[in-house]
């Protein structure tokens, strides 16, 4: 089948450890299509508001409709792109992080062919929003990439920590400020962040600050997410707003997968799941003393906690899945694919 596939940041500098990125080439792998960037502001001379958001490409778009089955548009919170309203085939829009308290446009959204969520949270919200076309798809990984190896918890405590920010702002809003300062004050958390090309000088100066370069490595690089894994305890994802991280986060699945349990924030919809398996714990809110009694917790229950994490990663967030539950909404939307 042919879709196109919408993205509405920039391109990033690292497609491969970027988690949108890696379940659209899956999705591609799979069914076919291909991927565009509706953002301008790559090579923008002036700033474009997202309302404007693939005019600049209306025309190359009209034109591959002549060939296309469906659009897939990737983004963060439910914004009424206008560019969706002027294209002719059916189009699926893919919350990928988890829904606020803000009520979207519901006569715009409920116009679009299909509307998909990863997470419960995010799916009874909209319903009782309104939304009649929303679905849940389930959240996926490649889990044949991982394997799991016990790493013995004696004097410190390493976590991996993914979703970096993409803003200064989100220095704070992603928790990194906040886990920088509880590793000030425990000398035997270390941390290890993924990043992504972003603002890595910016980091290592709040690193260099604090004093924390024996005890924080930051990776600015593509890696081997299993090789690093093998490394940690466990993994961590902070968010004060489920609109700037994915609803189920990629480092927290591969995580999982890997047999290591997870430390989430209550703001992401995964937290609903981790409570529910007790394959990790939550941290209540993006603050130091949150962060240090949740990793206290993690510590005390960590061979429970471990276990339950082999027992769901790999049953939980298989690739093929995520893969089979869009199979079903493309055939809601335009009948049995090949």
């Amino acid at each position: 089948m042919n879709i196109l596939y919408h993205l509405t940041v920039l391109p990033p500098k690292m497609p491969e450890g970027e988690a949108m990125s890696q379940e659209i080439n899956a999705l591609r792998g799979h069914f076919g299509g291909d991927l565009v960037y509706l953002n301008p502001n790559q090579h923008s001379p002036v700033y474009v508001p997202r309302l404007l958001f693939g005019f600049h490409k209306l025309k190359q778009l009209r034109a591959r409709e002549a060939n296309l089955q469906l659009h897939q548009l990737y983004n963060p919170d439910p914004f009424p792109f206008p560019i969706l309203r002027l294209l002719r085939r059916p189009v699926i829009y893919t919350l990928s992080c988890g829904v606020g308290t803000r009520r979207p446009n519901v006569a715009f959204f409920n116009s679009l062919a299909a509307v998909t969520v990863s997470d419960e949270r995010s799916l009874k919200r909209l319903r009782s929003w309104g939304l009649d076309n929303v679905t849940r798809v389930r959240p996926g990984v490649d889990t044949t990439r991982f394997t799991c190896s016990p790493l013995p918890l004696r004097s410190e405590i390493r976590l991996m920590v993914g979703s970096a920010p993409w803003t200064r702002g989100q220095f704070r809003a992603k928790g990194v400020d906040a886990l920088l300062s509880a590793a000030q004050q425990s000398p035997r958390l270390h941390l290890v962040f993924l990043w992504r090309g972003v603002l890595a000088e910016e980091m290592e100066r709040r690193v260099r600050r604090m004093n924390l370069k024996s005890r924080v490595v930051v990776l600015n690089e593509l890696v081997d997410v299993n090789q690093v894994l093998a490394g940690v305890h466990a993994s961590i994802t902070l968010a004060a707003d489920p609109a700037i991280v994915r609803a189920y986060p990629h480092s927290l699945m591969d995580s999982l997968a890997a047999g290591k349990p997870v430390l989430v924030s209550r703001a992401i919809p995964m937290s609903d799941y981790v409570e529910q398996t007790g394959c990790g714990k939550v941290v209540p809110n993006v603050t130091p003393t949150d962060v240090l009694t949740a990793v206290e917790a993690l510590v005390r229950e960590y061979e429970d906690l471990q276990k339950m994490a082999q027992q769901v990663g790999q049953r939980d967030f298989s690739q093929q899945a995520m893969i089979a539950s869009y199979q079903k909404v493309y055939e809601r939307v335009i009948g049995p694919v090949g």
